[in-house]
């Protein structure tokens, strides 16, 4: 590969890396064909994106950016690399990854992971990523937090309405007795 088509590749690599802000990097080795053919067909139906990328190029790619990856870089980006791209949930690779190990499949194994310039590291953290809510979940989660208190204003009040009814008939038919 040339310098020139190395350049290019890079640049198209960072567009990636930029527009996707939830990446995975696992260790996919000796995985069979079949697998890899199967994991990146899970991939596709779930709208993620897996590549297998050159370690080398996503430490030039990740030089670019404004967090610090050098922790990520001496301990994540040994051996093969395969990257899972999502961009609308931090929390769909770890489940589809978690899927697939109940298939009876070993690997992909992660290795690190980016979730809004956040860092985790190890497959340890796996079932921790799974767990993290995507930003369309935290939005639902907090509309419902901010709708109870008037739902529940309104099922006192229309509650108490009926009740506060009875108890002025009762009390108007024992005065007017």
């Amino acid at each position: 590969m040339t310098r020139e088509e190395k350049a290019v590749l890079i640049d198209e690599l960072k567009e990636k890396f930029a527009s996707y802000p939830f990446f995975y990097i696992m260790d996919a080795s000796s995985m069979s064909v079949a697998d890899t053919n199967n994991f990146r067909r899970m991939c596709f139906e779930r709208g993620l994106e897996y590549k297998v990328i050159k370690n080398s190029l996503i430490k030039k790619v990740l030089e670019g950016f404004e967090t610090d990856y050098t922790e990520f870089n001496a301990k994540v980006l040994k051996g093969f690399s395969g990257v899972i791209f999502s961009k609308e949930s931090g929390n769909a690779p770890a489940r589809l990854v978690e899927d697939f190990h109940k298939k009876g499949n070993e690997k992909p194994i992660l290795k690190g992971a980016s979730i809004d310039s956040s860092l985790y590291i190890g497959a340890e953290n796996l079932g921790t990523l799974t767990k993290i809510k995507s930003r369309l979940e935290l939005i639902a989660e907090l509309v419902g937090l901010l709708q109870a208190p008037g739902q529940r204003l309104a099922s006192a009040l229309q509650s108490g309405s009926g009740k506060l009814a009875g108890v002025l008939k009762t009390l108007s038919e024992n005065k007017s007795e």
